[in-house]
């Protein structure tokens, strides 16, 4: 599957349909039914994905399921989405496991800034100690519990409407919207920026209003939110990489009969490695793309951002919070850090 901005958005405008719910379709004869919710454009490759995976949960449930994907902050934002998900309201929700940190602290591990050098050292983490140590948190000290399988959001880049970033120096004084999370406010605290934390469903319109001058996410999501309007500089950072952990309700998952549950389990963790190479494919087309609408793209050096973060304690700090043995397991993939 060639995955590109424009087959994205043609593929996704079958699933725009207003005020429709994506895979609805048995949702009248269905025994259950199941919501999921998240905050991402129709075009992004997580809704590309999840619309086709509930197509298949409902066919190989024979219609005993009907899995509902509603995309694009349809549900609210994800404090909100995050809320219904623990009461039960909604069934499954996908969030960053930085945001989740405000719940799970122990969630934020994999978040670390400038800890992963390539996507190589994230998978075998993920799919590996620190991913089944992170899952054991979330389960243990909430009512939600996350699928083996960690989404791809792909490694955060820094966008400005004023100047490029290309040294840690270049942050200092900037507004930039930063999610809400303590873990990015301490990063960018640590870079001596002025960070400023604002739900995704309104960073559009705060860079056009100009409430905030920078932010930063993944290329996929600059591009399909369209900030590229609203910035003219994108510095590719690498300063974090960002997953999705799907995740569900605990009790509502366990009301499923066995047969249902593992063909829910088993097609989750199997859309997720999908999306996991359509983010891949897709940022490996954006930079020409973002560069042919407008944008000014610059490339950083780690090590400088890196050793800012240590003469600032940023790490010593996180790893008092996390603890040594989590910490461990954490330079087990990354090497040292701190």
């Amino acid at each position: 599957m060639n995955i590109t901005r424009r087959n994205l958005l043609a593929g996704a405008s079958a699933l725009a349909l207003p005020a429709l719910p994506m895979g609805s379709a048995f949702a009248q004869k269905a025994e259950f039914t199941l919501k999921y919710g998240n905050n991402l454009p129709v075009a992004h490759p997580m809704n590309m994905r999840a619309a086709e995976m509930a197509a298949k949960i409902n066919a190989e449930s024979k219609g005993r399921i009907a899995f509902e994907v509603y995309p694009n902050n349809q549900l609210g934002n994800d404090t909100d989405m995050l809320s219904q998900t623990r009461s039960g309201a909604l069934d499954f929700f996908t969030l960053s496991p930085l945001i989740l940190g405000t719940l799970v602290p122990a969630a934020q591990i994999s978040g670390v800034g400038f800890a992963f050098k390539d996507y190589s050292q994230v998978w075998a983490a993920m799919d590996g100690d620190l991913g089944a140590h992170v899952r054991k948190q979330i389960e243990g000290s909430s009512s939600l519990f996350a699928f083996e399988k960690i989404w791809d959001n792909g490694y955060r880049q820094i966008t400005t409407g004023t100047k490029p970033v290309n040294q840690p120096e270049d942050l200092k004084g900037m507004k930039i919207r930063i999610p809400p999370s303590p873990f990015w406010v301490s990063m960018f605290k640590a870079f001596e920026a002025a960070p400023a934390t604002i739900n995704f469903a309104e960073v559009y319109s705060s860079l056009q209003t100009k409430v905030v001058d920078a932010q930063e996410n993944p290329l996929a999501i600059i591009a399909t939110a369209k900030l590229n309007e609203v910035q003219k500089y994108c510095s590719i950072t690498n300063h974090m990489w960002d997953g999705f952990w799907f995740m569900g309700n605990k009790k509502s998952f366990e009301r499923l009969p066995a047969d249902l549950q593992a063909i829910v389990t088993r097609n989750v963790n199997a859309a997720g490695l999908k999306q996991r190479d359509d983010v891949r494919q897709l940022n490996d087309n954006l930079l020409a793309e973002l560069k042919g609408k407008g944008m000014v793209i610059n490339t950083t050096n780690a090590d400088l951002f890196r050793a800012k973060l240590r003469t600032a304690n940023f790490y010593a700090d996180w790893h008092k919070k996390f603890g040594a043995e989590a910490w461990a397991v954490l330079e087990k993939y990354t090497g040292k850090l701190a």
